[in-house]
């Protein structure tokens, strides 16, 4: 298949910072994506529904002056130790998403996250009677546990103990990076234990972790969490395109200016929102699997937090492009994931 036309796709884990470079950031992903949930880890944090909404106009100020009005950013709180259960309360009368789940220290702008989950068990009971998500960071921060292994010590840790306790708690395991996180989301989706689902990135489903070290140190693959082993990419992928409905698209595509990426202490993130249907597409197409993309892509993550599908389409075509060498983000440069490399997909609008 050549060209595949799919409904137009949501991205349910995405950063476009704050200021004046949200109309250049913003642009990328309203080309492509009806909706985008927002992440809430500015600096300072959105910790609370009063800056959430200020934040979400903002960006649709934002999406206005690019060009794109119709385009719908959701939000999402900020979780701390003192998230109050009366907050959860106005979250769901104004409309928020989801709160999401940063261990303190864990990834960017992380430092106000939680430091013992059992601080917020009021709040993420009130969280399970009013059916509002948990979305989750899913790494420990000890030391002593390998960078590497961080997801899978957080399912026995954290994440299984957090669901036992709040069985009717909703819950997204963001950007999942391993085998065990599969493994998790599909038994206890199996066993009927609880609603969870899962978001994939584009690079976790087309790069491991050699990527980042190919010909030296490649700090645009660099991301929290990070890629994995070959054995978890092709997990990734067989979840990804093998028709299960607790798992979607979230590009957690993350904009960090070429000089802080590019530095002694860079940045982790990686930039994939210019191109993101279009690494997706590349991904699915490398198993045969084309024709799962608008599932992934289009309607389980709007079906699992209970909106609407979107109603309009986008076309991309099997029709290589050459990704540029950089973008404008204010008075900064932005290099994206695979810079001045050819992509097998482009997106035609």
């Amino acid at each position: 298949m050549n060209k595949l036309t799919i409904t137009c796709p949501d991205d349910w884990h995405l950063h476009l910072r704050d200021g004046e470079v949200l109309p250049d950031l913003v642009s990328h992903t309203a080309r492509q994506f009806s909706r985008a949930l927002v992440m809430p880890n500015l600096k300072p944090p959105v910790t609370t529904v009063e800056q959430a909404t200020q934040y979400q106009h903002r960006i649709k100020e934002a999406a206005q002056q690019a060009g794109y009005p119709d385009f719908v950013p959701l939000m999402t709180l900020y979780l701390t130790d003192k998230t109050a259960p009366s907050e959860i309360d106005l979250a769901v009368e104004q409309g928020l998403v989801g709160v999401k789940l940063y261990p303190a220290g864990a990834t960017t702008n992380s430092d106000a996250g939680v430091t013992h989950i059992e601080h917020c068990d009021s709040t993420l009971a009130r969280m399970a009677e009013l059916g509002l998500a948990l979305l989750v960071h899913g790494e420990v921060t000890h030391q002593s546990i390998d960078l590497f292994d961080r997801e899978a010590f957080f399912i026995d840790e954290v994440l299984d103990p957090l669901r036992k306790r709040h069985p009717r708690l909703k819950v997204v395991f963001e950007h999942i990076t391993t085998k065990q996180a599969v493994d998790y989301v599909e038994q206890s989706s199996a066993l009927g234990q609880g609603q969870i689902a899962a978001t994939i990135t584009a690079h976790h489903l087309l790069y491991n972790r050699n990527a980042i070290f190919q010909g030296g140190i490649r700090p645009h693959y660099y991301c929290l969490p990070v890629l994995k082993r070959e054995v978890h990419r092709q997990a990734l992928l067989a979840a990804a395109t093998g028709g299960s409905n607790r798992f979607f698209l979230g590009t957690d595509s993350a904009p960090h200016a070429k000089h802080l990426k590019e530095h002694t202490c860079g940045c982790a993130g990686c930039f994939t929102a210019a191109q993101a249907i279009e690494l997706y597409a590349q991904a699915f197409d490398s198993v045969g699997k084309i024709q799962q993309l608008e599932s992934f892509a289009s309607f389980n993550g709007a079906d699992f937090y209970g909106l609407p599908r979107n109603q309009g389409q986008i076309t991309i075509e099997k029709k290589p492009q050459k990704i540029p060498a950089n973008y404008v983000m204010g008075k900064e440069l932005l290099v994206p994931l695979n810079a001045e490399e050819s992509l097998e997909w482009s997106f035609l609008g």
